[in-house]
């Protein structure tokens, strides 16, 4: 199955910030500053960074990783972000937090999920 990202995700390699683009032109980003984050799916940090997603029914579960990851104040998983179909939906974490959510969907066609650590960048489930 060929992944597909509905909306790109940047990091500003000036202040920090990520932003989602949901609409992109044709042309290049507007800020010189903005670097594509790349998906990773595999590695030695796979086991505590790729999402795994559980569905039953409408229900879209995902947990980060195989094994829990930390959730300290100096490494955690920030956001939670699960494609299904042609919808989105999404999950902002905090230090302490556990890093799962549920999501009630619209449909369970090509499910993907991407959680980015703000140390090890961003994990897909696929």
């Amino acid at each position: 199955m060929e992944m597909f990202i509905m909306a790109k995700i940047l990091k500003c390699d000036d202040c920090g910030s990520i932003i989602q683009v949901l609409v992109e032109d044709d042309g290049d980003a507007c800020d010189t500053h903005m670097i594509d984050i790349p998906v990773q799916t595999e590695g030695d940090k796979s086991p505590k960074h790729k999402p795994v997603v559980e569905i039953d029914g409408d229900k879209v579960t995902v947990k980060v990783g195989e094994a829990a990851h930390p959730m300290d104040d100096d490494h955690y998983i920030q956001f939670l972000v699960v494609e299904a179909g042609a919808e989105q939906y999404a999950k902002c974490f905090k230090p302490g937090d556990v890093a799962e959510a549920t999501f009630t969907v619209n449909s369970t066609d090509d499910v993907v999920a991407f959680a980015f650590c703000n140390l090890h960048g961003l994990w897909s489930s696929e």
